[in-house]
């Protein structure tokens, strides 16, 4: 697991929601009547620069990435042997709570630009891409190394 993720229980993810709330409600009000920022206070500065701050913390170590796998992959699927089929959803999981970036996958490397693979065995490999700055990762070729795509 990468050091920036956080596992967090549902109570604290409730508590998380609960407390940015409460801090948009306190800065909201404390700001009805200041239009500009010449008219706010010291605090109310650092209010929402600090709530600025944990909400942007929240979005990078709370961030799912959604994964699709392209049809012709989907189609392919009952013809993996089920070992092949357990470790591509294990991916799929890695994928998708950590990112494209899986160096913890066996012969794990970029294939170039916003393309990356790892192999699930020693015959089985998988390709994904993702786009710089993207949150979604499309898994476009699992199948045997001898016939991939790069």
């Amino acid at each position: 697991m990468p050091n920036h993720c956080i596992q967090l229980t549902a109570d604290q993810r409730a508590f998380n929601v609960f407390y940015v709330s409460f801090c948009e409600v306190i800065y909201n009000q404390r700001h009805q009547a200041a239009a500009t920022d010449a008219g706010r206070s010291h605090s109310e500065k650092i209010l929402k620069k600090g709530l600025d701050y944990y909400l942007i913390w929240l979005y990078y170590n709370l961030m799912e990435y959604n994964v699709r796998i392209k049809k012709k992959v989907a189609r392919g699927l009952k013809n993996l042997p089920k070992d092949v089929q357990k470790l591509l959803f294990l991916l799929i999981e890695d994928l998708k709570s950590y990112g494209p970036i899986q160096k913890s996958w066996q012969n794990f490397s970029p294939l170039g630009k916003d393309q990356y693979h790892c192999h699930l065995t020693y015959r089985y490999v998988a390709c994904w891409t993702c786009h710089k700055g993207e949150i979604e990762i499309e898994v476009y070729y699992v199948g045997s190394r001898e016939k991939a795509p790069y």
